[in-house]
């Protein structure tokens, strides 16, 4: 899913109006624009600006620096370059076949940085969405951005103006902010003729992730402060590799690690599961999200009163009964079958003839499809709390997802509107929701231990269980929302109960959730507990004190 991420102050010397992001490039980053330097396809920018924003009755003064880094994949060698192209000398076309690299990234950052006392050390958290190939859009204009844009719950937006309000649950009281766009995305671009090799993989984009904040720290000052990671959704497993390797590739132990709607493991995801048969797993993981679902929307045959207690019940069901029901296949006895049809039928509100036919086994896009059939309505993917018509009421499973449709122009709408308005970049630069790179994403993924990337379905579970044994005060929080059909809550618990370390480190890891979605903030309530939550955790784990 798509997420943002916020920076937060230090007074840099600003540049005139918008020329400076766009310097060095050609409008769709492809290939560098006339007069780009000899030295690489892009230059690094930024712009400043000032603003308030009131957290809990306070007001807090901060800079916004809106701005691009430059990062290279990881064969690139700048000092080896540079010296190429000092060896050149005079002659301008040796310099420039010498440092011009196969490829290079561009990387959008919105940075704030609270006003403080001299000498005060604040903590740093560098945010970003998933995708992958995300904008940090949703994070930056949905959670904790000065500013937020206010959406219907569980409903399609009217279409604009949109309102945008100062976001009370910015983290700005507890850490300066800094929302990345990845490589494509956003204002961010690739260019070079080896661009989407070099930044279109789980490795790549962690080592542009990694470049950037190592880039970032130098840039502002910020290497001995308090640092943390937030991602959202594939943000979740980017930052399982990411915090891995800045701890043993640069040397950045961090404090801490928050997660939002996780997935660490693909085998476990609920989409399409009947693609990879003989994995039953993520039929069971997805179950408790199933039922707080036909909950939401009063389709179980026998509606508990509380739902949280109603999930415990389901849980167990689903690692037990559900569990072994499947493990047994087709020599499941009948009068079994029939037994664990109708407790299916008492979880989800699926008709019996339904689930029957499905082998016991429906994933989630037939899940949503069919919870609200009898109405022609598809249930939403991100937040299940969504609604929306059906665009085929014949079609197995759900041709969209209805919250995606709901909410997207207002955050796209109202961020353009903003950075030109009050971040003053990007005036006449296309800023991009997503990179679109799914068909050229390299999925394949190199381990801690590995000689080299593995064919299998992506899993980082040992990465992030590689930088909590290498660093064992690294804390994480996990945050996830009980109506997420996209990376369902009872799979990222899953996850962490089961990361290859010993046992006494699970203690680092803990647990949050919201009765709210895929993106938890989208739920008033619950974007007020999520800062609630992030903030105590920041502050309990930042080693700097009240």
């Amino acid at each position: 899913m798509r997420c943002a991420a916020l920076l937060s102050c230090l007074l840099l010397a600003p540049l005139a109006g918008h020329a400076a992001e766009t310097a060095a490039k050609s409008p769709d980053g492809d290939k560098p624009a006339a007069g780009a330097p000899d030295t690489g396809f892009f230059k690094p920018s930024a712009v400043t600006s000032e603003g308030s924003v009131t957290i809990g009755g306070k007001a807090i003064q901060y800079q916004a620096v809106a701005g691009t880094l430059v990062v290279h994949p990881k064969d690139w060698d700048d000092a080896a370059n540079k010296a190429d192209g000092d060896k050149a000398g005079g002659d301008k076309g040796d310099a420039k076949a010498s440092t011009n690299p196969n490829a290079e990234a561009s990387m959008f950052y919105a940075a704030y940085f609270a006003h403080v006392k001299p000498g005060t050390v604040r903590p740093i958290t560098f945010v970003f969405n998933g995708g992958p190939g995300s904008a940090s859009v949703w994070l930056h204009m949905g959670a904790f951005g000065p500013k937020r844009v206010v959406t219907p719950d569980d409903q399609h937006a009217p279409a604009a103006p949109y309102p945008l309000v100062n976001n009370g649950q910015s983290l700005l009281d507890v850490t300066d902010l800094v929302f990345i766009d990845a490589p494509g995305a956003g204002f961010s671009r690739i260019a070079g003729k080896d661009k989407e090799k070099s930044f279109y993989g789980i490795d790549q984009d962690a080592h542009a992730f990694a470049e950037f904040i190592a880039a970032f720290l130098s840039k502002y000052g910020k290497w001995n402060a308090p640092k943390y990671l937030f991602g959202e959704s594939y943000g979740t497993t980017r930052s399982a590799v990411l915090a891995n390797l800045l701890e043993q590739d640069y040397d950045v132990d961090l404090n801490g690690v928050i997660l939002l709607s996780q997935i660490l493991s693909f085998d476990l995801s609920a989409d399409r599961v009947e693609r990879n048969p003989g994995i039953d797993l993520a039929y069971e993981l997805a179950l408790p999200t199933y039922a707080a679902t036909a909950w939401y929307h009063k389709k179980l045959p026998n509606p508990p009163a509380a739902l949280e207690p109603f999930l415990r019940d389901v849980e167990h069901f689903a690692t037990n009964e559900y569990a072994l029901a499947l493990m047994a296949g087709s020599p499941l006895p009948p009068a079994q079958r029939d037994a664990i049809a109708a407790r299916l039928h008492d979880y989800t509100g699926l008709p019996v003839a339904y689930i029957k036919k499905a082998d016991l086994r429906i994933d989630g896009g037939e899940f949503e499809k069919n919870l609200q059939d009898d109405t022609d309505t598809t249930t939403g993917r991100l937040d299940t709390r969504f609604s929306g018509p059906s665009m085929d009421p014949l079609s197995k499973r759900s041709d969209y997802d209805p919250q995606s449709a709901a909410i997207s122009s207002a955050y796209i709408s109202t961020f353009n509107d903003y950075v030109h308005r009050d971040l003053k970049f990007g005036m006449d630069t296309y800023y991009k929701p997503s990179a679109h790179n799914f068909r050229v994403w390299d999925s394949q993924h190199q381990p801690p231990g590995a000689d080299f990337k593995l064919s299998q379905t992506a899993n980082v579970m040992p990465d992030l269980a590689a930088a909590i044994k290498y660093n064992p005060t690294l804390k994480v929080q996990l945050n996830a929302g009980y109506f997420d059909l996209a990376t369902p809550y009872y799979e990222g618990v899953y996850e962490m109960h089961h990361l290859p370390m010993p046992e006494k480190l699970q203690s680092n890891i803990e647990f949050r959730t919201y009765q709210s979605g895929h993106m938890v903030y989208a739920h008033a309530e619950s974007l007020a507990a999520l800062h609630d939550n992030v903030a105590d955790f920041i502050r309990r784990t930042s080693n700097s004190g009240p």
